[in-house]
């Protein structure tokens, strides 16, 4: 599908005119980046914006900003540190009430080799294993929120990264393999595209819709495990969107009426990706092994084998 938006567009361009008053909505990594653009633009079209951050301290500083910026005390911080199923499973039976829309925000890139309490390389369990076990616990709630109004969307913040690298199904967490940090991110990054997809063939007919994105080319604090040397030769050759254009596509998912009903799907620029064999000019496109559906459906499979024997 196309909307009238493009790269250029910001959050709050995508929202004019909506009015979110009387939403609930968890944007997780809400704190830094894109996440608080994301945040500020939600809140400032009326709904009620919780976010979900491994540091309260910063999260709290964070909603006092938005709060100031946009008028709307009905910003929350609740701790979530999506590495630890602890966390996350009390951050879910903490949750009253339904649930408009959630954002998978939260994210690492290219980070050391590094393993979780559970034995998950940790771009896999950051990216898109805590937001699925997240997204499980919430379900009730996002379905509440559909039976109430009609829908309730879920916003997967993937990357053009998926390109480098399907899920690696015969060694998800790099044992057998040397570790990439690049291929780790990307299979990350695959995996929530994925998401998307089975979440979609098992939700959407009960009105919860899930879609994922590429927020674009933004210098944030994302890249800070790259080298400095490498980051600033980029930054200087590829200025990027400004991080209230990089949060317009998450936002457009969560909120407009545009996507009333789309579900299933991988955006970038505020507007529906094409399949393509390579990523574009390293950003733009879609490879077909994110939208595998049977790489999704073995995902979930695998993604609850894995919660569940880590609970145990």
């Amino acid at each position: 599908m196309t909307t009238p938006f493009t790269a250029s567009s910001t959050a709050m361009d995508v929202t004019a005119g909506v009015d979110l008053t009387g939403r609930a909505m968890i944007v997780t990594g809400a704190s830094s980046g894109i996440g608080v653009e994301t945040a500020r633009a939600l809140a400032a079209r009326g709904a009620h914006v919780t976010l979900a951050v491994r540091d309260p301290g910063a999260g709290r500083r964070t909603a006092d900003d938005i709060t100031a910026t946009t008028g709307n005390a009905r910003v929350s911080v609740r701790r979530l540190d999506l590495t630890d199923l602890d966390s996350i499973d009390t951050f879910a039976a903490g949750w009253n009430g339904p649930l408009h829309a959630l954002i998978h925000n939260a994210g690492v890139m290219e980070t050391p080799r590094r393993y979780t309490r559970y034995g998950w390389e940790f771009q896999l369990a950051t990216n898109h294993l805590g937001h699925f076990a997240l997204t499980l616990g919430l379900q009730g709630a996002l379905a509440e929120a559909a039976t109430a109004t009609g829908e309730a969307r879920i916003v997967a913040v993937s990357s053009s990264g998926h390109g480098s690298s399907p899920v690696r199904f015969d060694d998800l967490f790099f044992r057998r393999r040397p570790y990439d940090s690049g291929q780790a991110y990307g299979q990350s990054k695959t995996a929530q595209i994925l998401f998307a997809v089975e979440a979609t063939r098992r939700w959407s007919r009960h009105g919860i819709t899930t879609n994922a994105l590429m927020p674009g080319g933004i210098w944030t604090n994302l890249q800070r495990h790259w080298d400095p040397d490498r980051r600033a030769r980029l930054k200087a050759a590829i200025p990027g969107k400004t991080p209230q254009q990089g949060a317009a596509t998450s936002v457009l998912l969560a909120a407009s009426p545009l996507l009333q009903g789309i579900s299933g799907r991988y955006f970038d620029d505020c507007n529906e990706a094409e399949p393509v064999e390579e990523i574009i000019d390293g950003l733009h496109g879609v490879r077909a092994w994110a939208l595998d559906k049977d790489a999704a459906r073995r995902l979930w499979d695998v993604s609850l084998a894995l919660t569940d024997a880590a609970r145990r």
